[in-house]
């Protein structure tokens, strides 16, 4: 699917008015006076989800820090397990602004997806400020070829696995998983605070946007090599995920805070994309304005994206 990029500059006004149009179905409802349904813990959101997926443990579990190309920056850390029957794994793609961050922020987040039984892959990839896209998208997927590659030495089951992302990790895998006609045993995609349209991010970080609006704006000019849409077309194309869509990509799981700055009607625009090639995608909403990691530790956030992944994984393709 191609849209027009001068089109879609505007797209921050046009999906404000999406947002009247999402059903009540996509997301976390609000405001409805309901008393919540106390959440489980991972391990039984995990088994509740589906108890055969994989077995949770803590005792067996290895890490080690695995290269996937020269720059120092193409790193993974990669945690698995010693026993049981090879695991479907997890690879997790760090935020930061594409120009900050690194894998030692998501070693929390990788231990608990280990601790659940699944393999991690913690990748680095290389900063916006070291490379202009695409290379952020290219180092994601070089570090899921060397996974796969390499599954037999970790325990890992390479026809298995799901990429979670956060903020601009969040763009960057949902930008994987748009490149081809489906990746080959990618079972769905997590992006929690994703970026999903730089380009609607251009649009909302205008003179009246937030600081942080205004701050993203200049780090996804920064994404493109220092150029604006207007500059260089071509570039911001390529990193709009809704464009690049096909029949037989992943489903998409997506969360938002209602009033973050990395607003839900961006993923709203990439669902009704996905959708109408006949691939499914879930948005969670949030209420506040809890934005990447701090909104996957809202209450529900957490075991939401657990129970996605573990139907995923035992999905017939």
């Amino acid at each position: 699917m191609r849209i027009a990029v001068g089109a879609a500059i505007g797209a921050g006004a046009v999906a404000l008015a999406l947002l009247s149009l999402i059903p009540s179905g996509t997301g976390t409802s609000t405001g409805s006076g309901r008393r919540p349904t106390p959440s489980p813990s991972a391990s039984q959101a995990h088994a509740q989800a589906h108890p055969a997926s994989v077995t949770p443990s803590s005792t067996d579990i290895k890490r080690r820090t695995v290269a996937y190309g020269k720059h120092v920056h193409q790193r993974m850390d990669m945690w698995w397990h010693t026993s049981g029957a090879p695991r479907p794994a997890i690879v997790v793609i760090h935020g930061g602004w594409w120009s900050g961050g690194d894998k030692k922020t998501m070693t929390t987040i990788s231990r608990n997806f280990a601790r659940l039984g699944y393999t991690v892959a913690n990748i680095d990839y290389r900063l916006s400020g070291e490379a202009a896209w695409p290379a952020q998208r290219t180092d994601t997927l070089s570090a899921i070829s060397e996974m796969r590659k390499i599954a037999a030495h970790y325990n890992t089951d390479p026809g298995r696995y799901v990429i979670v992302g956060f903020s601009a990790g969040g763009q960057i895998a949902a930008a994987v998983a748009t490149y081809e006609n489906g990746l080959p045993g990618l079972r769905g995609v997590v992006g929690v605070s994703p970026v999903i349209s730089p380009l609607t991010a251009f649009a909302d970080g205008d003179a009246g946007g937030t600081n942080d609006q205004r701050k993203l704006r200049s780090t996804a000019i920064k994404l493109a090599g220092g150029c604006g849409p207007t500059e260089c077309p071509g570039t911001w194309s390529s990193m709009e995920v809704a464009e690049h869509v096909s029949p037989k990509d992943a489903p998409m799981f997506t969360v938002h805070s209602k009033d973050e700055f990395v607003p839900p009607y961006q993923s709203e625009l990439l669902k009704r994309a996905l959708e109408s090639v006949g691939v499914p995608m879930r948005i969670m909403v949030k209420p506040g304005t809890a934005h990447s990691a701090p909104l996957y530790r809202e209450p529900g956030v957490a075991q939401a994206v657990y129970s996605w992944i573990a139907a995923r994984v035992t999905a017939d393709r």
